[in-house]
């Protein structure tokens, strides 16, 4: 008898299976072309609730029904500016920083000599791109004290973009200048960390025979004599979890605002309460609860997720 067929165990498209280096990813900007002036922003998970909306996608078997979906609560504090990075034949040529920064920063951040207008500098003569390094009022949530610092893009022209940083130099940039309701994002984040995993769990192969010579959960051999060694590809244990992912064209269904008191979120598991503004994003969201998010405009915006349209009535808990 032949042996049973079956796909290889374990995705290659991720590699290495290790922790990273850090909680916010780095992100191409120059793939995504769509967003208001600023491409991303920067939101801690909260948790998962059931949200009772009204479907009124077009021909959609419950159009015009109440129907309860799946939903993740994103809390999304003001952002500001720290620095604005200059690119040249795609290299970093000069980092210029803002002129007013938050203390708690100086605890994580180096921060250099600084001259007294930020803004006269900015000159986008002899650059190619221009970035800026944005980092969250983390303080505002109440989880958590310490900023987190990202590189964001921005669209438009070169010119575009330097007069939406001299506009925004030391003010806040709130998630409703970045997103609207109905939008598609694409949520950027790491996953659970689960430590130290075998092979059975780390990649899903199958257990052999209880009476398998030395050992069950492991798999049947690591390679031939020659080559004289063991291939990255087979499922060995290690590492799981704490790993970038993405998840692409989750629908934004309601964006609430700080100064709505009345849709103050209260009580949620491992998390607390919202103090800032804070977003609901069809579907599960990696991560735990506290967890760094980076929300960015559509990368490949797809028909399915586009023509899904719901009115959102209220949060079931």
């Amino acid at each position: 008898m032949a042996p049973p067929k079956s796909p290889r165990k374990g995705s290659l498209q991720f590699w290495p299976r290790k922790r990273v280096s850090k909680f916010l990813p780095s992100v191409n900007w120059k793939g995504i072309s769509s967003g208001k002036n600023i491409k991303g922003f920067i939101g801690y998970k909260a948790g998962m609730a059931s949200v009772e909306v009204k479907d009124l996608t077009p021909n959609s078997m419950t159009k015009d029904k109440r129907i309860i979906i799946p939903s993740t609560i994103i809390e999304c504090p003001p952002m500001k500016i720290f620095s604005i990075r200059f690119y040249k034949n795609g290299k970093v040529a000069k980092d210029v920083l803002a002129e007013h920064v938050d203390k708690e920063l100086k605890r994580i951040v180096k921060l250099p000599k600084q001259g007294k207008n930020p803004a006269e500098n900015l000159n986008s003569g002899e650059y190619d791109d221009v970035t800026v390094i944005a980092y969250s009022q983390a303080k505002k949530t109440k989880i958590k004290k310490t900023p987190d610092l990202t590189e964001i893009g921005l669209t438009g022209t070169t010119e575009d973009k330097l007069n939406f940083i001299k506009s925004h130099l030391n003010k806040e940039i709130s998630i409703n200048d970045v997103f609207s309701q109905g939008e598609l994002v694409d949520v950027r984040g790491l996953t659970k960390g689960k430590g130290f995993a075998g092979p059975v769990k780390r990649f899903g192969i199958t257990l052999r025979f209880h009476k398998s010579e030395k050992g069950v959960r492991k798999v049947g051999s690591i390679g031939p004599w020659h080559p004289a060694r063991v291939t990255f590809h087979v499922p060995m244990a290690g590492q799981l979890g704490m790993f970038t992912r993405v998840h692409y064209n989750q629908k934004i269904l309601q964006m609430v605002k700080a100064e709505d008191s009345e849709n103050k979120l209260k009580n949620i598991k491992n998390y607390g309460e919202t103090n800032t503004d804070y977003i609901i994003v069809y579907g599960s969201v990696q991560g735990p609860a506290k967890r760094q998010i980076l929300l960015t405009s559509s990368l490949r915006p797809s028909k399915m997720q586009k023509k899904k349209i719901f009115e959102f009535v209220e949060v079931k808990r």
